[in-house]
């Protein structure tokens, strides 16, 4: 007969339901307020120093300016929005009074080209972004698992990838700049060139540490998993859909995120120096212009950048949560 031991005949106190309830209020009590305790003590930290630097322009700015720059930009954005309804109503009541007139008429329609508020250039920089991330993606996770499932490939190409990952942007967007301008000409482009080199520049410094990750992961596979995939003589396609991508998934996940966060920095940095239209252009514009409020308007984009950066992050993050197997990968 088989023994069955309490954990009372043990010693050991089985855990009561409200201990285990009070534990898990605990953690999350804790997972909300130490958060908070150390935004409110960055927050201190700032408006002390703040106040006690002065610069050519005035004063550091502090988190009451910042905030107050929030605001100016959200009724800056709000007040071209309707500057841009008053223009498409005035367009289309002059196109109905020359149609009017003149039935044949080919109504003009003409897109509003005022300038770019704060909030379009973090629209901006977000959709070049995600487009130059995807198109590393869809090239660097093939690479990788090819470069992983072959040693003669990763024997032949990891020289390559060792020479280029450290490359700086800065040192790739003068090349890309030219070879957008030679090849991608056209007398009604579907993108602008702007656009084309940021993308570009993107996929080129976030490429890398994908196909390095994915490779990784292939090449670390449980070898019990090769051998079954053996014996079932599955076709190599088969193999790499039902044995090689699960397997490497949270290694692929890893490589995406950083090359996510790659992304966002060189991101910035090429707008800045191409002054193409985004987030880098902001800060880079208000450099130059030196206004009273140049500062205050520089460090709202520097929090709101880093703010993006680590949504796409957290984002990334609860992707894979969902999809990889190996939930710890993706505790952090």
């Amino acid at each position: 007969m088989t023994a069955v031991i309490s954990k009372k005949a043990l010693g050991i106190a089985p855990m009561s339901n409200n201990k285990m309830i009070m534990s898990f209020i605990s953690e999350k009590v804790q997972a909300l307020i130490l958060p908070m305790a150390g935004i409110f003590c960055f927050m201190l930290l700032w408006s002390l120093t703040a106040s006690s630097i002065d610069t050519s322009l005035g004063k550091f700015p502090g988190p009451h300016a910042v905030a107050t720059q929030v605001v100016n930009l959200i009724d800056e954005h709000n007040a071209e929005r309707d500057k841009a309804d008053v223009f498409y109503i005035r367009q289309d009541e002059r196109n109905k009074v020359r149609m009017a007139k003149d039935p044949s008429y080919q109504p003009k329609v003409r897109i509003y080209t005022g300038k770019e508020t704060f909030l379009d250039q973090i629209l901006t920089s977000l959709v070049t972004v995600i487009s130059g991330f995807l198109v590393a993606a869809v090239i660097a996770i093939p690479l990788g698992i090819a470069i992983g499932l072959s040693k003669t490939l990763n024997t032949a190409i990891n020289p390559i990838i060792q020479i280029f990952k450290p490359v700086s942007p800065l040192a790739w967007l003068p090349i890309v700049t030219m070879v957008v301008s030679a090849l991608y000409v056209s007398p009604d482009p579907m993108f602008a060139k702007s656009f084309i080199t940021s993308l570009i520049t993107v996929t080129l410094c976030s490429l890398w540490p994908m196909v390095i990750n994915t490779s990784f992961g292939v090449v670390s596979m449980n070898q019990d998993w090769v051998n079954v995939s053996k014996v079932l003589s599955l076709p190599k396609h088969v193999h790499i859909q039902k044995i090689v991508l699960p397997a490497s998934i949270p290694a692929i996940f890893t490589g995406m995120r950083m090359s996510l966060g790659i992304a966002w920095m060189v991101l910035i940095a090429a707008e800045m120096l191409s002054q193409s239209p985004g987030l880098g252009k902001f800060v880079w514009d208000e450099f130059q212009n030196g206004s009273s409020q140049s500062l205050s308007r520089i460090m709202t984009a520097v929090l709101t950048i880093g703010l993006i950066g680590y949504l796409l992050d957290r984002t990334m993050l609860q992707l894979q949560r969902i999809l990889s197997w190996d939930k710890s990968s993706a505790q952090l």
